[in-house]
């Protein structure tokens, strides 16, 4: 299905399905964080069956009623749910989002990340540095990856209790597995924006990652790291759809 195709069948579904485009690089949204922490509203906004035969497709957001976090890296799905309090991975596309951002990318540039980063912060300075370096306007949304050897990575997937209506960022990043991670080797998705804040970023970042180890038996949403020099950005160089 082409992106008119989805855009369109969300639309007459119900759904909110926004485009922005720029830099050549097309990213869309479905849902909003502010209608999910103000609102209470956890029910599906898209469906992920409709982006299974996309190629090259990058996602990440959070499970229809908040019961687990979504990570899509080049067409290949990561779910982490949570059973017996433990962190389930299911590879399909059998299951819907409250909230989804995405974009497709056929080719990536590489920059070695050449010091330590220690924080979200210091991360978002990187990206703004490399993606002026490489062409891109840092004012517009962008995907991203980053992969290698982390120091730390603190996590977590969110589990949400049937019947809360009380949200907020503790609570969603307690409700279900959490904690720290040290000398893991990792696949980060992120998506960099200056522009939605309360839509697919929180309010104190520009940034929102989910990540995946190796052996993809755990993943889930970056609360916080610390990178190691060395480790890998690759930022889009070509979108073409």
């Amino acid at each position: 299905m082409t992106w008119k195709g989805i855009l369109g069948a969300a639309l007459l579904g119900g759904l909110a399905l926004v485009t922005d485009q720029s830099n050549g690089i097309e990213v869309q949204y479905a849902g909003a964080l502010r209608n999910i922490m103000h609102g209470n509203d956890i029910s599906a906004k898209a469906d992920l069956g409709d982006f299974a035969e996309m190629p090259n497709f990058y996602a990440l957001g959070a499970l229809e009623n908040l019961k687990g976090e979504i990570l899509i890296l080049d067409s290949k799905p990561y779910l982490a749910t949570t059973v017996d309090d433990e962190i389930a991975i299911n590879q399909n596309f059998d299951a819907k989002a409250t909230l989804l951002v995405y974009s497709q990318v056929k080719a990536w540039k590489s920059i070695e990340i050449p010091d330590g980063i220690e924080s979200i912060s210091e991360l978002e300075t990187f990206l703004i540095e490399s993606a002026e370096e490489q062409g891109l306007d840092p004012e517009t949304p962008f995907p991203f990856l980053i992969e290698g050897q982390a120091e730390s990575l603190q996590y977590h997937v969110i589990n949400w209790p049937e019947g809360d209506t009380e949200h907020n960022h503790k609570k969603h990043q307690t409700s279900g597995p959490h904690g720290t991670l040290e000398n893991l080797e990792v696949e980060i998705l992120g998506f960099h924006s200056t522009k939605h804040s309360g839509i697919y970023t929180h309010h104190s970042s520009n940034v929102h990652l989910h990540f995946k180890n190796m052996e993809a038996n755990y993943s889930g949403h970056v609360d916080q790291l610390s990178l190691k020099a060395g480790m890998v950005l690759k930022l889009p160089v070509e979108v073409d759809y």
